[in-house]
């Protein structure tokens, strides 16, 4: 007697009610922050193309901090070496949620977002390796097109006024968590230079007690915020980029609530709830204020389309993010067998493949710790802008193009007639996991 055909599961299906919660909770902050980050770019954008320009590279270049410690460093430096540490520790963060609960919780739910992300980092790379060895350019720069910028994504979604439904927001949540995850491994592995033993050792130690504290259950931030501290210090003197300890310190945080202690809370929702905000709406625009100060000329956009490293990065962001993201996608479906909501199409995903090009915040991080020469480091940050608005342009044509059908499925998805704060479609269907059940 043959076996009964393996169930098929739904891609882009909707969510579990637990997971949709958070998923929104994060998405509203992201999103108001890449409004704020949109805003922060292009006043760093005027503000580097007036006559004032010197101002803004004098304010940027002011060194303040404490030399004896090795930690005298240039208001652009800090808010790339310390500011962004509070990024990357929500985003590690939110990987361990996603490995332990959400959408990377199983080798199954894992693989296709996973192959997705991954393809939309090494297609990329691949395109930038291609463009400048058929130009005789240098190979530096490859790890630049590779991430993707979730705030700056959500925010062009904001601004397109469009109802597009929670799974596919979701999904590309769950992209940019792991190509960030990529990207600051990138970093790690090949932009680390002087390594100092002593100091690694230090900021490992930290992290084993970092651990210890939260296996242990011990609260109270009095523990947390000077260990952190003395974490991203040691880091950064040990020669590896400090945003590397953001991510590690997000991934030691317990993320999961432990019953038996009465908790209302991981610490990992915790630290996720009070730092999120502070991270898109202060810690991300503050960056792109001081690295988003391109001077533009006529001269710096032509070479951008005739130089072979700005033109590998542009390639990458709007054609590589796109093709790896998509095939990425498509493959990975047909592998698992997953079958694709009927209520959405093929060209849904490639929407957001291409939305997926907006590479701002880590492309222009990776930018600076690539090109160290400020001519070549302007051509390539002009290079990710331009890139970026070009992929924001073709997916604000293609998101609004199924806007009719994104409005028409939120709406199904969001309505809640008896105001229970339930939307009744997660009551009518009994095989739903029940809200507050993971």
């Amino acid at each position: 007697m043959s076996a009964a055909p393996r169930e098929r599961s739904v891609f882009l299906g909707l969510l579990p009610w637990p997971e949709r919660v958070q998923v929104a909770r994060a998405l509203r902050t992201e999103t108001v922050g890449g409004l704020v980050l949109l805003g922060a770019a292009l006043v760093a954008l005027v503000w580097a193309n007036t006559p004032w320009s010197a101002s803004y590279e004098s304010l940027r270049d002011v060194h303040f901090g404490v030399p004896v410690l090795g930690l005298d460093l240039s208001v652009q430096h800090w808010t790339a070496d310390g500011l962004l540490t509070v990024f990357f520790l929500v985003a590690g963060i939110e990987l361990k949620r996603e490995l332990l609960v959400g959408g990377l919780s199983t080798p199954a739910m894992a693989l296709l977002p996973v192959v997705a992300a991954v393809c939309g980092m090494v297609v990329p790379a691949a395109i930038y390796l291609a463009a400048v060895t058929a130009g005789g350019g240098r190979a530096d720069g490859w790890a630049v097109p590779m991430a993707t910028d979730i705030a700056f994504a959500l925010a062009v979604l904001a601004v397109l006024s469009t109802h597009l439904p929670t799974a596919l927001r979701a999904f590309l949540l769950t992209l940019a968590v792991v190509d960030d995850l990529g990207a600051i491994l990138v970093v790690a592995v090949f932009f680390s230079s002087g390594l100092r033993p002593a100091a690694l050792g230090g900021a490992f130690a930290g992290l084993v007690v970092f651990y210890l504290l939260q296996r242990f259950r011990v609260r109270g931030w009095w523990w947390y915020v000077p260990l952190g501290v003395a974490i991203w210090a040691l880091t950064y003197n040990g020669g590896v980029h400090a945003t590397v300890s953001g991510v590690a310190m997000g991934l030691a945080l317990r993320c999961v609530r432990g019953p038996e202690a009465g908790e209302d809370s991981s610490p990992g929702e915790r630290a996720e709830y009070l730092l999120r905000p502070v991270s898109a709406g202060f810690a991300v625009p503050l960056f792109a204020l001081f690295a988003a100060g391109v001077s533009i000329s006529p001269r710096m956009l032509g070479e951008t389309f005739t130089r072979p490293e700005p033109l590998g990065v542009l390639l990458g962001l709007v054609v590589g993010k796109s093709v790896g993201i998509f095939t990425g996608t498509y493959l990975a479906a047909r592998f698992t067998r997953a079958r694709l909501n009927p209520d959405l199409a093929w060209a849904d995903v490639f929407a957001l493949a291409v939305l997926s090009g907006i590479g701002f915040t880590v492309a222009l991080l990776i930018a600076e710790v690539s090109f160290p020469d400020p001519t070549a480091t302007g051509q390539i940050k002009a290079a990710v802008l331009l890139g970026s608005v070009l992929a924001a342009g073709a997916a604000t044509l293609l998101v609004k193009r199924r806007d009719r059908v994104y409005r028409r499925l939120w709406e199904a998805e969001s309505r809640d007639e008896d105001a229970d704060g339930i939307p009744n479609v997660y009551q009518q269907h009994p095989d739903r996991p029940a809200p507050g059940e993971h």
